[in-house]
């Protein structure tokens, strides 16, 4: 599923952060990435053992924790620690598919069901740099708003098209599900968000009591936790 979730970020998160990554020392994003990444990834990233990194990490996780939207599409289990990065002068990521399975210091290792993207730069202030995901409904190119965030399948071919103009500033991380299919996740999500326009419109209230307990049980059913 590939979801838009608007204003993740205040106004105020987004100026802390951007002033903050303004001011940071950059490293070669490669030392992040296997062999095959290597090979076409072209940015700068904080690095992983970076003060900052962790601080910055921390204010997207809580911005995260307060957003039902987020919840109700990822049912995050585990959360790997944000990473952020920079494209500039050229700077892009060709065709890849993330890995599998990652390290995360805080569990041992994090499944990559979903991967995320929070745009941090103004779509305004560069050129290119578009997220190019690969679906089998053809190539979609999102460019959102500073402080948005797309979610999408890990298992997607996707690439960043070169930044001429500019620099484009993201944080990214990877979501390990409570609902390991994609599929299933989708339809959870399209049955939460069906009850809760139910609800606003004042619709009958047992029979909005009853789909709840439907998605509820097929939570149950089909989550791991």
């Amino acid at each position: 599923m590939l979801l838009h979730i608007p204003d993740v970020l205040s106004t105020e998160e987004l100026g802390t952060l951007r002033n903050r990554l303004d001011a940071a020392d950059w490293t070669d994003g490669r030392e992040t990435v296997g062999r095959q990444g290597a090979q076409v990834k072209r940015n700068e990233q904080l690095a992983d053992t970076s003060p900052l990194k962790a601080e910055l990490g921390a204010l997207v996780l809580a911005a995260l924790q307060r957003n039902p939207l987020f919840f109700a599409a990822a049912l995050p289990a585990r959360i790997l620690p944000p990473r952020f990065n920079r494209y500039q002068g050229g700077g892009s990521y060709g065709f890849h598919v993330d890995g599998a399975v990652m390290a995360n210091g805080v569990h041992g290792h994090l499944r990559s069901d979903i991967s995320c993207t929070l745009f941090l730069s103004a779509p305004e202030d560069y050129e290119g740099g578009e997220l190019v995901i690969s679906d089998t409904y053809g190539e979609h190119e999102v460019k959102l708003p500073a402080g948005d965030l797309i979610v999408y399948p890990s298992s997607s071919l996707h690439q960043v098209n070169p930044v001429t103009r500019g620099a484009r500033q993201a944080a990214f991380f990877w979501v390990q599900s409570m609902v390991r299919d994609d599929a299933q996740r989708r339809l959870l999500w399209e049955m939460d968000t069906s009850i809760e326009r139910l609800r606003q419109s004042q619709a009958d209230a047992s029979a909005v009591l009853q789909l709840s307990g439907v998605y509820h049980n097929l939570l149950r059913r089909w989550s791991e936790v």
